[in-house]
């Protein structure tokens, strides 16, 4: 007999409805919101954040030296602009940089509004029931006392000063059950520090947006000042994204004293200027304010600051032309030795007007004095140093061109050094190599007399206007509080039950109570043992009948095996 297996109907399950189109985009961008607000997600972009920041400390940045950026472009002519494509020229305002920046705050008040609804339901929360099995907890501790449970419970929530704390009724005759936690502070500072970050990164941001630098070389002792009228009046100027430098706080100042103050090494000290400025009404009625700034002590006025930020020495020298006519010129150069204040830099005079029938000739005369400046000078035959940073015996030692210096050119010309171009082609010619003090002079071939006058100081002021900067240090403190009261303070929960004792013929007396309590720290807690055990005696100071909780393994003959002892979590 042949049996034929009958074919069975396979059961295919149902399949889930297919979800429409905008059931899968919200679900897409539910799913996205839900990993971007993680603080998973938070903690990486702070990361990338600043990870990001690297290029901007390592590379040159265009509002800061856009000089020194364009030096760095042309000495890589391959790599160079394709770094400048990314914009690790311009870190701070690239798109990829606000980006991270954008995204790490979204992220953070994605967690943090969450996480500030729960804490504010928590403090509304009454605290939780206590365990059926009180023994079972980290901590515990049992005993009898001679009072009835309502004395006994009345004393023990009377003595828990700061506990969140409820009493409920148990299921036996007179009992009672407390409940008590403490350390919802540890939130409230996690949610602070969160806030304050969150805060911080806003006031930045606004304090980038809206806020302007600039940086002004001043002659010292009665110089000519300058006035914060645009940003042509600055060496270096640095706008905020959305400020084009009109609309600024007009301040005039004029350096009237400067004093160095130096360790017999030639370190510095202190540097103080004594100031005399103008703002708001002092400009229309032209009065002069005198004050003093110091380093790191800065001059505070209608929502700017002015610092001074160091100095150095302007030296003078007097061009006499062979007609007779003289031109003076007194330029800053910068010190390459900040011990010693040995500066380097150069000087460009152009002939007095009509001097030369053509141009073309008067270029041909234009004088150039590029060498160094020792304030303190001290010479090794004829190459020159300085001893000092104080200008006690300066000197000069120059080279001294005639020809072509490239002032009608248009191209820039960097205060502190010649165009090699231009010598190299010729159009500058070493006239002479010479060492001056102050009153010495070398004529040239043409006739021409060079003359070294002196040096005077010049100071470094830097102007700066930061709306949020208040913020930033409201931000910061509180970010601080914050850290420490969510690193200091710890979550724990303890519950005391209390009921009549019974006797061994199950009869329930009349003068003995029951008394449990039970304790477990939220976190991690080293120090909650000890606290447990001190609250305990505390509540409970009749240690007589106490029965503690011993860990396995414990010397049960110990002199203190009988008070309460903790076990780790």
């Amino acid at each position: 007999m042949t049996v034929t297996d009958q074919p069975r109907t396979a059961q295919i399950p149902d399949r889930p409805p297919r979800q429409s189109r905008a059931g899968r985009v919200w679900a897409l961008l539910r799913n996205t919101w839900r990993g971007l607000t993680s603080m998973r997600t938070a903690l990486v972009l702070l990361f990338l954040l600043a990870l990001a920041a690297v290029p901007g400390a390592l590379l040159p940045q265009r509002d800061l030296n856009e000089q020194k950026v364009a030096l760095y472009l042309a000495n890589r002519p391959t790599l160079g602009p394709w770094m400048d494509r990314f914009q690790l020229f311009d870190v701070f305002s690239s798109f990829w940089f606000t980006a991270i920046y954008v995204l790490l705050f979204i992220s953070l008040v994605g967690c943090i509004l969450p996480r500030s609804l729960d804490h504010y339901r928590a403090l509304r929360t009454p605290p939780v029931r206590a365990p059926r099995n009180l023994a079972r907890l980290p901590y515990h501790y049992s005993s009898t006392v001679a009072q009835s449970p309502t004395a006994v419970m009345e004393r023990t929530r009377a003595q828990l000063r700061g506990w969140r704390a409820e009493i409920r009724t148990g299921p036996r005759d007179g009992e009672l059950a407390l409940s008590a936690e403490k350390g919802y502070t540890r939130e409230l500072g996690n949610l602070v520090f969160h806030l304050a970050l969150v805060g911080l990164l806003v006031a930045i941001a606004l304090g980038k947006l809206f806020g302007y630098e600039g940086h002004v070389i001043v002659l010292a002792n009665n110089g000519p000042g300058f006035c914060t009228t645009s940003p042509a009046a600055f060496d270096s100027f640095r706008a905020g994204n959305v400020n084009d430098g009109t609309g600024m706080t007009p301040i005039c100042v004029r350096v009237q004293r400067f004093e160095a103050d130096y360790l017999s090494n030639g370190q510095a000290e202190m540097f103080t200027a004594d100031i005399t400025y103008q703002a708001g009404e002092d400009l229309r009625t032209n009065t002069w304010q005198p004050t003093r700034i110091q380093v790191n002590h800065p001059l505070r006025v209608g929502g700017d600051r002015i610092y001074l930020q160091g100095h150095g020495y302007a030296p003078t020298f007097t061009v006499t032309f062979p007609d007779g006519r003289t031109r003076t010129e007194t330029v800053q150069w910068r010190p390459d030795d900040a011990m010693t204040f040995l500066s380097s830099g150069v000087l460009r005079i152009d002939p007095p007007g009509g001097m030369y029938p053509t141009d073309e000739e008067r270029r041909r005369n234009q004088i150039a004095i590029e060498g160094l400046f020792a304030p303190t000078a001290r010479f090794h035959g004829s190459l020159l140093t300085s001893a000092f940073p104080e200008m006690n015996d300066p000197a000069v030692a120059v080279d001294i061109y005639r020809g072509d210096t490239g002032l009608d050119t248009g191209k820039p010309q960097s205060l502190f050094a010649l165009d090699p171009e231009q010598i190299r082609q010729g159009r500058l010619t070493k006239e002479d190599r010479v060492n001056l003090r102050p009153g010495e002079s070398t004529t040239l071939p043409n006739g021409t007399t060079v003359t070294f006058d002196g040096a005077q100081e010049f100071v470094n002021l830097q102007v700066s206007h930061d709306p949020a900067q208040q913020w930033v240090l409201v931000s910061s403190v509180l970010m601080m509080a914050g850290l420490l009261v969510s690193l200091l303070v710890k979550r724990r929960r303890i519950w005391v039950r209390v009921h009549l004792a019974t006797d061994p013929a199950g009869t329930v007396g009349q003068r003995r109570t029951v008394v449990e309590m039970g304790g477990l720290a939220r976190t991690d807690h080293a120090g909650w043992g000890g606290e447990f055990d001190r609250l305990r005696v505390r509540l409970f100071d009749d240690p007589t009948d106490a029965k503690a909780v011993v860990p396995q393994g414990a010397d049960t003959t110990a002199p203190h095996a009988s008070e309460t002892t903790a076990t780790g979590e």
